[in-house]
């Protein structure tokens, strides 16, 4: 079974976790201003990278926190997890949108 390390928590199983997508996604400051292909983007376009990848993580079955974490999505290895907020450590370069 995967452990991941909740900041919170500790290390659990795996099964007391759910993703919730990319991290770091900042919402557009005014997004009345947004065209539909803007907002549509902002939505639904995300980096889909091979490689480490940092996501937004829920404890959903342990304390319901959220946290971010660096994931190599080739291995589905946990690489770090940090609370959010902080800033995303230096432990593998960032993946690139296509």
């Amino acid at each position: 079974m995967l452990l991941v390390t909740c900041p919170y928590c500790g290390p659990r199983p795996e099964i007391e976790f759910r993703c919730g997508g990319e991290a770091h996604i900042a919402r557009p400051a005014e997004p009345s201003k947004l065209s539909d292909k803007e907002w549509a983007e902002f939505l639904f376009v995300r980096t889909n990278a091979k490689g480490v990848f940092a996501e937004r993580w829920n404890h959903a079955h342990g304390c319901q926190r959220w946290f971010n974490a660096l994931r190599d999505t080739a291995s589905d290895r946990f690489i770090e997890t940090y609370k959010i907020g902080e800033q995303r450590p230096d432990r593998a370069p960032r993946q690139e949108r296509l």
